[in-house]
């Protein structure tokens, strides 16, 4: 596809210059952005980009939540040939400045003031060169340098924003020119720099919105972060190839009152956001009420897209029930991501679905899936090494264990990686049984343990709030009365009783070796800000192990008490 991404949304933004293309909230209500007023606004970066010196081939590093300048930059760098170096605004001070160091970055742009606190406090290890800018005004300086506002940049070149002088530029494009250079949050080790080009995201795009099988003018909201690859092609770019109206939501947590106002016809999130709105109406005894999910997200949704971890099975069935289709997707920032997608014609509980058009997966002998086609990354900077071991043949090995079935449907069974061993030699997928437990509704989290150990033990985080309803409403056997008694549930006998039954009753249907034999319920969730998370939810196991060592200790200790011993035999 000889395309590339400035001039797929420079195209769509001369067709349709008038119409409405965004909504984005100011002072408490959504205000309408047309096509012409946004392509207009990108040429304007453009010029400031120039202005600072930025060539073809720079880097430049993006720290920032999403907001209208997220897309206007994002769109402004690649059109000036320069690469996109996207970041987390979620990350530390140090955590930015490998990524900048690493990516060598001509230009930072930040945000806000926050985000000039977290690199001010570890100045000395930013490049004298480097130059810095931010959407908001901010008095910190990064070393010695101020940080320049851009806006003040952009009102001495206001004069220069003419879409035809941007056309011109980014005709130089080719579609394998470096897009972008995104960095892997990874569950260990330092991230790695996956290489995109035009062609690798214009594929998947476009790949993407075929195997989805959507019309155009929808109404889509975004709550996912840009720095994400899943939103960054699912939302933003498959937005501006099929046009319609994307609607930035202020942020994850009023994501529900702006559904009110958007009335949004599609949606992408990941599996946490979804089952919070299940959490939402079973607290306001809602759940089996037809219809209140659609109306809780504006009235008009009509598909919901699950990505960045599995989808429980027990939220796959409460959107169902409740008319809402929500479907699964599967891809890695590697593949630009998406390798498959369900559609509202096509789908399987439990599936992430077929392969998009152009894109091949075949499964290795030790049941790992290998990919290959146009969605496949350059490869990882400066990292010739991960590189060759990634990719053999034009394969790319995801790491991902699973099957086909018989009509080519995909299922993820674990991480090779995240494999464990026991001491009795099993092989263990952590994350199959995981994803048995969390479909609990009262299992809110659930870590597997056992590598070289006799057995397996699991730390379980309750659902608070639907444990609350459910010994409450439900079974009152307990006689337990978790708001008045808190975090003291938590080592009475009779609750892990109670979640032994429910931990053997998910699990009745895997091996003997794959049961899990004790168990320690914890009194607060694995969390992002505490380490034991990426930002797309996944576990950070070493991380978590670290923090709970005492409470694993103790379920492998003959003398504890802690836990529950289900009484199976070691192997």
């Amino acid at each position: 596809m000889n395309q590339t991404i400035p001039a797929i949304f420079f195209d769509r933004a001369e067709r349709e210059a008038d119409h409405d293309a965004l909504l984005v909230k100011r002072s408490e209500k959504f205000e309408p952005v047309t096509w012409k007023a946004l392509a207009q606004d990108v040429s304007r970066m453009v010029a400031v980009l120039k202005s600072l010196g930025v060539s073809p081939g720079d880097r430049v590093l993006h720290v920032s939540e999403n907001r209208y300048e997220w897309i206007v930059t994002d769109l402004a760098i690649q059109t000036a040939l320069a690469i996109h170096v996207p970041v987390h605004a979620s990350l530390t001070g140090p955590q930015i400045i490998f990524q900048l160091v690493h990516s060598e970055a001509r230009v930072v742009i930040i945000s806000t003031s926050t985000q000039a606190d977290k690199l001010s406090e570890c100045s000395h290890s930013v490049p004298e060169s480097t130059i810095f800018l931010s959407y908001d005004p901010c008095d910190q300086q990064i070393g010695d340098r101020p940080l320049k506002l851009v806006s003040n940049l952009r009102e001495r070149l206001d004069h220069i924003h003419d879409a035809s002088t941007c056309q011109q530029a980014f005709a130089q494009l080719a579609p394998d020119s470096l897009a972008t250079i995104l960095y892997t949050s990874g569950t260990t080790g330092q991230p790695k720099g996956v290489m995109l080009s035009h062609a690798n995201l214009v594929s998947n795009t476009y790949g993407a919105i075929e195997g989805v099988q959507l019309g155009t003018g929808e109404v889509r909201i975004n709550l996912l972060p840009f720095s994400h690859i899943f939103a960054r092609t699912c939302d933003l770019y498959a937005w501006f190839a099929v046009g319609g109206i994307l609607a930035l939501a202020e942020s994850p947590e009023t994501a529900v009152a702006d559904c009110a106002m958007i009335r949004p016809t599609v949606m992408n999130a990941v599996p946490y956001f979804y089952d919070k709105l299940r959490q939402a109406l079973i607290a306001l005894q809602l759940d089996t009420t037809p219809g209140s999910l659609r109306q809780l997200l504006g009235g008009n949704i009509q598909v919901c897209c699950s990505g960045g971890a599995a989808l429980p099975n027990h939220i796959f069935d409460f959107f169902h029930k409740q008319g809402v289709l929500l479907f699964e997707g599967y891809g890695l920032s590697e593949t630009s991501p998406v390798i498959a997608v369900s559609s509202p014609a096509e789908h399987r509980r439990g599936s992430v679905g077929r392969p998009i058009p152009d894109v091949e997966v075949r499964v290795a002998e030790d049941g790992e899936f290998l990919t290959r086609g146009p969605h496949v990354m350059v490869g990882y900077y400066k990292n010739p090494e991960a590189t060759k071991e990634a990719l053999q043949d034009g394969w790319f090995a995801t790491g991902d264990l699973g099957y086909v079935d018989h009509d080519g449907f995909l299922y993820i069974t674990g991480r090779k990686k995240e494999l464990l061993v026991t001491a009795g030699g099993k092989n263990i997928a952590p994350t199959m049984l995981e994803t048995l437990l969390s479909e609990d509704p009262l299992i809110f989290q659930a870590m597997i343990i056992g590598n070289a150990k006799n057995y397996l033990t699991a730390l379980i985080v309750p659902d608070l709030q639907a444990l609350q309803t459910h010994l409450s409403t439900v079974d009152r056997s307990l006689n337990l009365d978790p708001a008045a008694r808190g975090n003291d549930i938590f080592p009475t006998a009779g609750l892990y009783a109670f979640f032994e039954e429910r931990i053997a009753q998910r699990l009745k249907s895997v091996s003997k070796h794959e049961q899990v034999r004790r168990f320690t319920l914890l009194d607060r969730p694995f969390t992002v800000e505490t380490g034991e998370l990426t930002p797309k939810m996944s576990l950070r196991r070493a991380t978590i192990e670290e923090h709970f060592a005492a409470e694993i200790l103790a379920m492998y200790s003959k003398s504890s008490s802690g836990g529950v011993d289900f009484n199976l035999q070691a192997e």
